[in-house]
């Protein structure tokens, strides 16, 4: 291949002309001097059909193409001039720009700090790192909070729009459970207390909700779990018991089946979720007597321990 042209053969198939390109750089340059864009651009394209691999090339047809708003050409090249051993750092810093307004904040972030790795005092890579982390945590906020409101919107759904029987359906309105979020606020076991809910109601029920990943009680969860530990802190403290007895399984206690029934129902599986208890709770379980609570109260004081009491 002739020196003096300076071309170089890449493979069958791309060759860079670096004379051409230079000239053609040179008249971009001059274009720019004397404020003419357009001319500017015409020469930088001729430039990159040249030579694809000049950098200053690449970054200054993107500059200029970004200006005029040929934005997805730009972010091709700025992306081209980054794919380097050194990248161009105003390239990674209007790519970071492009991405932050596409809401790419991820990507946007890399190449900020990518400035930032080869520069530690950039000044404008560390204003502009500021800014997007905070325009992420603000996307990340209003994803949650558009979450939120789907959840509101799908929790104040009328049970009647559920496919329940007209019993079913029923009973719900005689105990004022209007919504999909007020069968989340009610247990089981509360549900069961009502007269007007049978074995085939509640299953019913329990089936609707567990199609849509959701369970009776589940919105009591959240709020149960800060009072629950505050009361285990309380009741050991009191009782002078430890964590080990209290995640002991209530099955230890050896009380009868129809107990058992019972405190399977509140979903009790541990013995301090049974000292969390009080008695009226207990008592509200359907067929669960003044025997299983005499019972229970036994096991518990043969172990130092006591159904929670109420503050009058």
């Amino acid at each position: 291949m002739d020196e003096s042209s300076k071309s170089v053969l890449l493979d069958d198939r791309d060759i860079r002309d670096t004379a051409t390109a230079e000239k053609y750089l040179a008249a971009a340059q001059e274009a720019e001097k004397n404020g003419d864009r357009v001319s500017a651009i015409k020469s930088y394209e001729a430039a990159y059909t040249a030579d694809p691999d000049h950098p200053e090339v690449c970054f200054r047809l993107a500059y200029h193409l970004d200006l005029v708003g040929e934005e997805n050409e730009a972010l091709h090249l700025y992306e081209q001039c980054i794919h380097t051993e050194r990248p161009h750092l105003n390239a990674l810093l209007n790519l970071a720009v492009i991405y932050e307004d596409r809401g790419q904040y991820s990507k946007a972030e890399r190449c900020i700090r990518q400035v930032l790795n080869t520069d530690p005092n950039h000044d404008r890579a560390r204003l502009f790192l500021k800014d997007v982390l905070a325009s992420n945590n603000m996307v990340i906020d209003e994803e949650e909070q558009t979450l939120l409101d789907k959840s509101a919107v799908l929790l104040d759904t009328p049970v009647t729009d559920f496919e329940l029987s007209v019993r079913t359906r029923n009973s719900l309105r005689k105990v004022e459970i209007r919504t999909l979020g007020d069968l989340l606020r009610v247990t089981e076991a509360e549900l069961r207390s009502f007269k007007n809910f049978g074995e085939a109601g509640i299953e019913e029920i329990k089936a609707m909700l567990s199609q849509r990943s959701l369970r009776l009680g589940q919105a009591l969860d959240k709020q149960q779990s800060a009072a629950k530990q505050a009361v285990y802190d309380q009741l050991k403290t009191d009782t002078g018991s430890n964590d080990e007895v209290f995640n002991r399984s209530v099955n230890e206690l050896g009380v009868s089946v129809r107990a058992r029934k019972a405190l399977a129902m509140l979903n009790i599986q541990t013995i301090g979720d049974l000292c969390l208890k009080t008695e009226p709770e207990l008592m509200g379980v359907k067929n669960f007597g003044v025997t299983s609570l005499n019972e229970i109260r036994e096991k518990l004081t043969e172990m130092s321990l006591s159904l929670r009491t109420l503050e009058a």
